[in-house]
């Protein structure tokens, strides 16, 4: 391997490089651009034996990916919040479809008002789409996220495209050390890329014809679910064997830090995860036993691990950094779904971060100290707490 030190940008390019796509798609939008620019670069270099297609919208680079992955290739795209909703339609018909597209997502905040900044959202708004999500903490996992995602999308039992998301400009426009593996090396672990089906004009074929009532449009959508529920397994199994090739072991579906006694645990997406754990590990020097479980994989959701987690805890705490406009946000309403009829433990959401607002140390401190002190009471004083608003004086 080579020591390179790189953006997250430039890592997720650098992972889909070494995967070996053959049509990558792409439109540009901040914070994402850099990463289709450095695959551009590669193209033009000779570096990347793929085709690059310039299209008008990230509509059309998804439906040229669909197009492209159809006649039995591999394709790669990258986009980020208004980019990824133009998406919407297209992403629902290329996990209906079956097809293992991988694609790097920037998470970037929603407007208006506009916002280039980390937010969440853009990728939430997509989690009923059939597409496995993964929510990555350094730039490390962002590379090697992209080669264990078409590993375990193109596995015949699975069929589903991935999306690999990094928080805007945390990760995607900072610079960390990463390992990057020989081709040989993601060679051999991948291997030829075998399509289930695909377009052959010598064996037609009708591909998502209209289906009547009575038809298996529901079996379709069942078997999706079987494929979706059958990647847990399939995650943690690709996980183990990315790790005896390359030496990077990842925990599955979830990352669990100082868990084993912490009377109260909080849960994550993303690079948070980072900040938190150096804040774990100061509160346990003040003999303040907290934990952390960051959610790798929202998608498919984790509910084996986190009714696990539930059981070592007197206090569960869900970061989210995005919000529903139901009732609490995102990780925190799938965490209560699976915890009902199964533990009763407290749980509060705590929705911090949103359009790129800074979650530092001090503010994830006062977040711990919160869920301790719910954990000694056995009862939530609020279910779901906006923490770090302007004016509130309780977070500053």
């Amino acid at each position: 391997m080579v020591k390179m030190i790189l953006t997250g940008n430039e890592s997720a390019a650098w992972g889909a490089r070494l995967s070996r796509p053959k049509v990558i798609a792409a439109y540009p939008i901040t914070p994402q651009t850099s990463i289709i620019e450095t695959i551009a670069e590669f193209i033009a270099n000779g570096e990347m034996d793929a085709r690059y297609i310039r299209v008008e919208s990230e509509h059309s680079a998804m439906a040229a990916c669909i197009a492209a992955q159809n006649t039995g290739v591999r394709t790669f795209t990258a986009t980020s919040a208004h980019g990824l909703t133009l998406m919407h339609e297209l992403l629902i018909w290329a996990s209906g479809a079956r097809l293992p597209i991988v694609m790097s997502v920037v998470n970037r905040a929603m407007a208006p008002p506009w916002s280039v900044w980390t937010d969440q959202l853009d990728s939430m708004a997509q989690r009923d789409t059939g597409w496995m999500q993964i929510y990555t903490e350094n730039n490390q996992e962002v590379l090697d996220s992209i080669i264990i995602s078409y590993k375990v999308g193109e596995k015949h039992h699975i069929l589903l495209p991935t999306m690999v998301m990094e928080d805007a400009f945390i990760l995607s426009h900072t610079s960390e050390p990463v390992d990057v593996p020989e081709q040989k090396m993601v060679d051999d672990f991948l291997g030829e890329y075998e399509p289930a089906f695909k377009l052959d004009p010598d064996d037609p074929a009708g591909f998502g014809s209209l289906i009547m009532p009575e038809g298996p449009y529901m079996e379709f959508r069942y078997k999706m679910a079987l494929a979706m529920d059958a990647a847990r397994e399939e995650i943690r199994k690709v996980s183990q064997e990315f790790g005896e090739v390359f030496g990077r072991y990842y925990p599955g579906l979830v990352e669990e830090y100082r868990t084993e006694d912490a009377d109260a645990i909080m849960l994550v997406l993303g690079t948070i995860g980072s900040t938190a754990k150096d804040v774990v590990d100061r509160m346990r020097e003040k003999g303040k036993k907290v934990g952390l479980a960051r959610v790798r994989y929202f998608r498919p959701f984790p509910f084996e691990e986190i009714r696990e987690i539930a059981k070592k805890a007197d206090m569960l705490g869900v970061v989210d950094r995005s919000y529903t406009f139901g009732y609490g946000a995102n990780l925190y309403a799938e965490t209560k779904s699976v915890l009902y009829g199964h533990s009763d433990v407290p749980v509060k959401n705590y929705v911090m971060g949103l359009g790129g607002r800074d979650i530092t140390p001090e503010i994830v401190e006062k977040v711990f100290d919160d869920m301790l002190k719910i954990a000694r009471e056995g009862q939530v004083d609020r279910e779901i707490e906006w923490v770090g608003l302007h004016g509130d004086e309780r977070w500053s």
